[in-house]
């Protein structure tokens, strides 16, 4: 992927929130319409691609959703996990 603008950490973070915050699946279109066209394409791209690599995003024929859980959190879900 060939990159001609870097985003910035306030873009970084701007799309975790919508991704976080949203109750279905994003398409990128969806992404861009809710991020009020602050945030050019090829941006949201090399957003997408790093947050996937880092495993917080999971791409899905149905669109984008957040997958990640914080350690801290993590924890507290297995220790009150039924075991079978």
């Amino acid at each position: 992927m060939r990159v001609l603008h870097y985003p910035t950490l306030k873009t970084v973070l701007l799309v975790e929130e919508l991704l976080k915050e949203a109750k279905e699946p994003l398409s990128r279109y969806e992404l861009l319409k809710r991020a009020g066209n602050r945030i050019m394409r090829p941006t949201l791209d090399v957003i997408l691609d790093y947050l996937e690599k880092r495993y917080m995003v999971l791409e899905t024929p149905n669109g984008i959703i957040w997958v990640y859980t914080p350690k801290d959190k993590m924890k507290k879900l297995i220790q009150e996990s039924v075991e079978f």
